[in-house]
């Protein structure tokens, strides 16, 4: 295990994908590497493909190649652009949508307001623009959508409305600062009675906005059940209902059921590619969220292709 992260829901990724001696295996999103290192422990001979846009995951990485020589390789890249790597016939696949606790406990990466730091808040620090410029330039529809569709945010008009008002003060260049600024403008009662920071929803929305989150994950899956071989398995742990929606229902079509309570499409008329291991999400244990509390909102889901 590496000082500082614990992978999520282990024991029950390793029991869908039952790595096997010799089996070819793609975690895509890297991040700490502890799904990466148990799936190389768990069969003789595995070899495992990693990608990750961030490029603060290479030294780990390169301590893991050191370590199973031959048998792993990292991918600089952002899992959104999957189709385009050439390795495929894999006998499973990972998904962990989750940040990584080295990426929320930097100050310096800006996705967390416990500690103050610069609001950048990408992924990959290489690429696109940070949150504190982009919330200077976006547009109003832009902000909204962050704001109430990614972050699920009641307050999103009051919230768009103070993020327009601080442009050009300096305080959207600050995590602390900009958690202030969507703090004030959630009315006081909600504030007192929340059980989360009152910034919690926001932020969650502009990061999403800010790395293309949702779409990455709509670009990937069927890129990933490609690259599958026959009977391979596809896991996908999601950490709220934005990740999880386009997960379940691109495993139910895959499936061949209706992707939701409106798809009226004939049975006759559906392709079954694969076979659902999960009727229901897979959630953490008690055991696993008192261990790691940041588990709690864990949701796994798993398919096998046919």
């Amino acid at each position: 295990m590496i000082p500082g992260h614990q992978p999520v829901l282990l024991r029950e990724v390793l029991g869908f994908l039952a790595p096997a001696d010799g089996g070819r295996y793609l975690d895509c999103t890297f991040g700490g590497g502890g799904h990466s290192r148990a799936i190389l422990e768990s069969a003789r001979d595995v070899h495992l493909v990693a990608i990750d846009r961030d490029p603060e995951a290479a030294p780990r990485a390169e301590a893991l190649a050191a370590e199973f020589p031959g048998r792993f390789k990292l991918i600089d890249r952002d899992f959104g652009r999957l189709g385009g790597v050439a390795d495929s016939d894999f006998d499973g696949i990972l998904f962990d949508f989750g940040l990584s606790s080295f990426q929320l406990d930097d100050p310096g990466r800006g996705f967390s307001f416990r500690a103050d730091g610069h609001a950048d808040m990408r992924l990959d620090p290489r690429a696109g623009v940070p949150a504190a410029r982009w919330l200077e330039t976006a547009t109003e529809e832009m902000l909204a959508r962050a704001v109430r569709d990614f972050g699920e945010e009641t307050h999103w008009r009051r919230v768009v409305r103070s993020l327009l008002a601080a442009r050009g003060t300096g305080k959207l260049e600050r995590t602390s600062s900009l958690a202030d600024v969507i703090s004030g403008a959630i009315p006081a009662r909600d504030r007192r009675t929340s059980r989360i920071h009152p910034a919690t929803r926001s932020f969650q929305g502009i990061r999403i906005a800010v790395n293309d989150e949702i779409g990455a994950i709509e670009r990937a899956l069927p890129a990933a059940f490609d690259k599958l071989r026959p009977k391979g398995v596809l896991c996908a742990i999601s950490f709220h209902s934005l990740e999880d929606r386009p997960v379940k229902q691109f495993f139910r079509r895959m499936s061949g059921q209706p992707e939701s309570s409106d798809d009226a499409t004939p049975q006759d008329l559906r392709t079954r590619l694969a076979e659902p291991l999960t009727r229901r999400p897979i959630t953490p244990s008690d055991a696993e969220i008192e261990s790691n509390p940041r588990s709690r909102s864990a949701k796994l889901r798993a398919i096998k292709k046919l």
